[in-house]
């Protein structure tokens, strides 16, 4: 076995405007789905946010 094999794999992240050039295709598959992931994210708070936005809009409207 190679010394490689045991080296601990960087985790995926991903950088705005990061060269992709030396990426694997594996690599951004990966970084696909955590960006994928960080939109579901940030749907669900925004959905929140709204949804209590429109809830505290109902009460002062009197």
């Amino acid at each position: 076995m190679h010394d490689e094999d045991f080296r601990p794999r960087k985790s995926a992240s991903n950088e705005i405007g990061q060269k992709l050039d030396e990426l694997s295709v594996g690599d951004l598959d990966e970084r696909i789905l955590l960006l994928k992931a960080e939109i579901e994210r940030l749907e669900a708070a925004r959905a929140a946010k709204e949804a209590a936005r429109m809830a505290a809009g109902s009460i002062f409207k009197s």
